[in-house]
């Protein structure tokens, strides 16, 4: 069975690609492909029987693995995941013969289906072919399953190599086998049914027992087969030490193979020829890369490619195991013809169906609870079939981020006509494209059209052109690469200068979390100034982050420009640029000034870095006057008031004129002003009231949040955290209200009564959801683990690694809160007084 990542959104093999080899070795074209490394491999039969062992994707293949053990071990793996495909491709042989047997005993009937002389032709060589390859299999079958680092089987690659001779007739007459196939089946219904359908039996281990594939499909496999064979060849010799018996037999396989190969990839490979412009000049990829197109309807992963002259739009056929990828084109615009809609003329495109950014944040949660499992699996040497499961899922769960979050639509018009619609998460890499197409546009295009084979050749370039080799989510990414930085960073943006005329200028903060890049924080608008100065600050969350970009906007507010899509940025980019976030120089305690400098704009900025595991610490506050960081029953007594009079004042606040603001709780305030009402709050001061109306109602929201999250202990204590972790996992309905009423009974009543005075708010809060965007589930994952989140001492037992503490803990804390705030209202003398079923002690 073919086994494919997102059905049509992306196709296995797209994905996690070894590299190419190194500049100068490449004696044939090299297809990126090695089995070492394909999903499909590593997705067969993992939940049944040994049969072939999955090939493990770990760290596979570098450089400081050139011992001779490591090497052997390697080449298991490599031998594993050819046998894998071998047996797939036999089935598929198996598949194509099955109905000529039946086809010939018709033949010499008064009613054949198709002609002996026709059988023939489209049949040719498949018998042969099939005998071969079924010796090959039978033979090494046996070596890889009884492995020992001794056993030889060069002599099996000689021999298959040596009777290559015989797919050279199935490739000169596999033209004309396609023809008659598609001219019979045209011509004779039961043929065309029977070419439809041929049921390709699954691998041993695998649960699905039978695929339809197409009979043209199938015909194509022995022509990607000689080039599977020859990529594993390099790779057995790559792992096969020089002084290993197999080696010279080996190397005689493939320098048979690759003599082969390019006899006959003039027959089969279009690409051969020159890509030509039509003006004669060579026609030059320029830039590459994944976007998702928003087709009729839903969402598409497509690979892009910008030629010199020509937008294409591909995507990586479905290929199956030993196939040699290959692009199908969706569409393609000449530049000449491309122009960008204005925001006025995209009015009657269709509106972008946004997921909501709860369900988006539910998804990173899982993402990251796999990334933990994956870790603690390694660590205590896990199964590699189990972490190869793990990585799976991962994929698919990175994949569905990857689709569904972009939002910013960038349109693509072609004059004659269509217009096409991709969804970006950020707006500097829409910029990157938009520019690096108006570049080309400047130059003297002309207008064309692509005949078949024309488009067939581009088309067939893009595999060997491309840059951009795998979709950019972290499971691509090699164990040894840099897993990015966890924890907050902290900006402040101070000023910009290089403005040739007074504008109203801000910026906005983007950085990449789980591949992409999304956009994290905006200054305000800086009015009529050729050097404005915001000084302004912000957190921002890192999840595995690795670069910042700045971008510097002028705002637009001419009326008509301004479109009615909430996601279509209307605004001028002035300048973009972006910084490497270097873990080493990023970890200091100390603010670290930089400018970045963009299209003549320096942008003046200072950063630093807080890990996660620091700035999960509760730390009590030394002195006992003031709000922030002290117990909430000392406040209480000293306010002799139920409830703090900070909540009270932020929530009032934010109901009176923040209940309708989009992402209330969710965008972070500017941290000096959030700094500022702190320091008000902790001094009493009397102008509290007059400086919370004139505040940025993100700030008082992010007041409440810091005043939750500095407490010294959280508002559900940590003497009852572990209880709230088992409530929450019970499964009966009844037990767990049992549980979760019985647990807010037992918390002091200043938490008790804080605590329903924050839910009721929050639950008014979520009553506003179509203005606000703020569900209730998007309120439990902000306040879930700053309620519930246990202080150092508690927590000290499950610090591991930073992104682990981000998991398991802090779903379960959402789904507590979020238990409370799905619940009917909960009075206070009522919880007293009831003991709703009965109560147990916990």
């Amino acid at each position: 069975a073919d086994f494919n990542y997102g059905a049509d959104e992306y196709d296995a093999e797209g994905n996690e690609e070894p590299k190419a080899l190194p500049e100068g070795s490449e004696t044939m074209p090299y297809i990126d492909e090695s089995p070492t490394m394909s999903p499909q491999l590593s997705a067969r039969g993992q939940d049944s029987g040994d049969g072939v062992s999955p090939t493990p994707t770990d760290g596979l293949g570098t450089g400081g693995e050139r011992d001779a053990g490591k090497g052997l071990e390697m080449r298991k793996l490599v031998l594993s995941g050819f046998l894998a495909s071998e047996e797939i491709y036999i089935n598929q042989l198996e598949a194509l013969l099955l109905p000529m047997k039946p086809l010939k005993a018709t033949a010499t009937t008064s009613q054949p289906v198709l002609t002996l002389q026709q059988i023939e032709t489209i049949f040719y060589k498949i018998q042969d072919i099939y005998e071969i390859h079924k010796e090959f299999y039978d033979n090494l079958c046996p070596k890889v399953q009884q492995w020992d680092s001794n056993v030889t089987m060069g002599h099996l690659f000689q021999k298959l190599a040596s009777q290559l001779g015989v797919y050279k007739a199935f490739v000169d007459n596999y033209k004309i086998a396609l023809e008659t196939a598609e001219k019979c089946s045209q011509s004779n219904y039961q043929f065309q049914k029977i070419s439809e359908e041929l049921k390709v039996k699954g691998p041993k281990d695998s649960k699905e027992s039978h695929t339809s594939v197409t009979m043209e499909a199938l015909l194509y496999k022995p022509i990607d087969r000689v080039t599977r064979s020859t990529l594993v060849l390099h790779d057995l010799l790559k792992h096969t030490p020089s002084d290993h018996p197999d080696y010279p037999l080996l190397q005689d396989a493939l320098r048979i193979s690759q003599n082969f190969l390019s006899s006959i990839n003039e027959d089969i490979d279009p690409r051969r020829t020159a890509v030509t412009t039509p003006k004669g000049e060579t026609r030059q990829l320029v830039k590459d890369g994944f976007l998702v197109e928003l087709s009729e309807g839903s969402r598409k992963l497509r690979h892009v490619f910008l030629f010199t002259d020509v937008l294409l739009c591909a995507k990586l056929k479905k290929t199956a195991v030993g196939k040699h990828q290959q692009y199908d084109c969706k569409w393609y615009v000449p530049l000449a013809d491309l122009v960008f809609p204005s925001p006025e003329e995209s009015e009657h495109c269709p509106q972008v169906h946004v997921i909501p950014d709860h369900e988006l944040e539910d998804m990173k949660m899982k993402i990251s609870a796999i990334k933990s499992e994956v870790q603690k699996e390694k660590a205590n040497k896990g199964q590699s079939r189990a972490i190869e499961r793990l990585k799976k899922k991962m994929f698919e769960n990175e994949f569905w981020l990857l689709l569904h979050s972009p939002a910013i639509p960038f349109r693509i018009h072609n004059r004659n006509g269509k217009s096409y619609l991709f969804l970006l998460s950020s707006d500097y890499e829409r910029s990157e494209w938009r520019e690096a197409i108006q570049k080309l546009q400047k130059k003297d295009l002309q207008a064309f059209v692509l005949s078949s084979v024309e488009l067939q050749v581009l088309t067939g370039s893009c595999f060997k052109l491309r840059t951009v080799h795998n979709i950019p989510v972290t499971s691509n990414k090699d164990d040894d690469e840099s897993p990015g930085l966890y924890g907050f960073l902290h900006v402040i943006v101070h000023s910009a200068k290089g403005f040739k005329q007074s504008a109203n200028l801000y910026c906005t903060l983007e950085v990449d979390s789980f591949g992409y890049f999304v956009s994290k924080a905006k200054t305000r608008v800086f009015r009529d100034t050729t050097e404005p100065q915001w000084n302004e600050e912000f957190e921002i969350e890192l999840e595995g982050s690795q670069s910042l970009r700045i971008l510097c906007y002028e705002k637009c507010y001419d009326k008509t420009k301004i479109n009615k899509d909430n996601n279509e940025i209307v605004d001028k980019i002035m300048g973009k640029g972006q910084i490497q976030l270097d873990p080493q120089a990023v970890q200091t305690k100390n603010w670290h000034m930089d400018v970045i400098e963009m299209n003549g704009i320096k942008v003046e900025f200072s950063m630093k870095f807080t890990s996660r595991d620091m700035s999960l610490k509760r730390t009590p506050s030394k002195k006992q006057t003031g709000v922030f960081g002290v117990k909430i029953s000392v406040v209480t007594k000293r306010e002799r008031s139920k409830v703090p009079y900070i909540v009270r004042q932020c929530i009032e606040e934010v109901e009176k004129r923040g209940i309708e603001e989009v992402g209330i709780y969710r965008i972070s305030g500017v941290a000096t002003d959030i700094q500022a009402l702190k320091a008000v709050f902790d001094a009493n001061n009397k102008d509290i009231l007059v400086m919370l109306s004139d505040m940025d109602i993100n700030a008082i929201a992010g007041t409440l949040k810091l005043y939750f999250r500095e407490l010294p202990e959280p508002l559900l204590t940590d003497r009852l955290y572990p209880a709230f972790m088992e409530g929450i996992a019970l499964s009966d309905p009844a037990a767990k209200e049992n549980c979760m009423m019985h647990l807010l009974r037992s918390l002091p009543d200043p938490n008790l009564i804080t605590f329903l005075f924050l839910l009721e708010h929050l639950k008014r809060v979520a009553e506003k959801e179509p203005i606000n965007k703020m569900s209730l589930h998007n309120l439990a994952t902000v306040f879930g683990p700053t309620l519930l989140r246990p202080s150092e001492g508690e927590s000290k037992g499950h610090l591991t690694l930073a992104s682990d503490i981000w998991s398991h803990d802090v779903m379960a804390q959402v789904q507590v809160l979020l238990y409370y705030l799905q619940h009917p209202p909960i009075s206070f003398p009522e919880l007293k007084r009831n003991t709703l079923y009965f109560s147990t002690d916990v």
